[in-house]
């Protein structure tokens, strides 16, 4: 799909090279925090995140890309996961950096996970969006990722597009196109926030809460990938519309009270 482009002095391995290759996730990451609590295994295929009452813990990618199709496969915490919070994401440095989130909410069991999105375009962000997941995402890996050209952001998990985000630098809405991102993962306390907007607090007896991740990819693209695509094709439209109706609980687009008039971007990407 074209030359993989980079920043600085950050190498691509070869395997990312590849159409699709993935390699194990101990040459492709590092623990960024707390090694104590991430074990890598299977040959450094898989790689689990834990937290308890010490600490949490995180990972980071050693390369950097700019656009691409980029994802990983993870499996939630299972059970009482209220107040924690398994942040998956990709974002560059300093203070105007961009950043793609996905923070997937912890819940009471039985309860729907929260899927909450985030994009920050040179150090803007507050563009917030939150579905349920339609299938309980402890019980299997599922592939969560972003399709990345110099005109659109699809957000996907598996084959199902969640969110877009157009470029609308011509309306003066500042898009990452420029900025080189890296991949991190945590996993945190965020019972101040997480559940229920901080009302459920993280029950301790629960842990370890445990995140299990695998299968890291990516299909790189060029700047002009997809240039005059409308981003998403018929198919994936009517599954993109069928998660805002019937699964979407929060968009920013329409929080009157942030925002009185609705933002450049949300003409389109509603």
């Amino acid at each position: 799909m074209g030359s993989f482009l980079f920043h600085g002095f950050i190498a691509v391995s070869l395997l990312m090279l590849l159409k699709g290759a993935s390699s194990s996730l101990d040459k492709e990451f590092y623990v960024s925090w707390a090694a104590d609590h991430v074990r890598f295994f299977n040959g450094g295929q898989d790689l689990q995140l834990t937290l308890d009452q010490s600490s949490g813990c995180g990972f980071a990618s050693k390369n950097k890309f700019l656009f691409g199709n980029i994802n990983m496969q993870i499996k939630l915490v299972p059970g009482d996961s209220a107040g924690t919070v398994t942040a998956y994401y990709l974002s560059s440095e300093g203070p105007n950096h961009d950043e793609l989130d996905f923070e997937f909410l912890g819940n009471k069991s039985g309860e729907p996970y929260v899927l909450q999105t985030n994009v920050y375009a040179s150090g803007k962000g507050d563009r917030e969006q939150r579905i349920y997941l339609w299938f309980d995402p402890t019980k299997d890996f599922h592939s969560y990722g972003v399709v990345w050209t110099a005109q659109h952001i699809l957000f996907m998990v598996d084959s199902v597009p969640i969110r877009v985000f157009s470029n609308h630098k011509a309306a003066g809405v500042a898009y990452p196109d420029k900025q080189a991102m890296g991949v991190f993962s945590s996993l945190w306390n965020g019972d101040n926030w997480a559940t229920q907007g901080g009302l459920v607090k993280i029950d301790w007896s629960q842990a370890p809460f445990v995140a299990s991740y695998r299968n890291f990819n990516v299909e790189p693209m060029t700047a002009s990938s997809g240039e005059g695509t409308s981003g998403v094709n018929s198919e994936q439209w009517k599954k993109l519309q069928w998660v805002k109706e019937n699964f979407m609980i929060y968009n920013y687009c329409n929080d009157k009270q942030r925002y009185p008039l609705p933002p450049p971007e949300c003409t389109t990407d509603m």
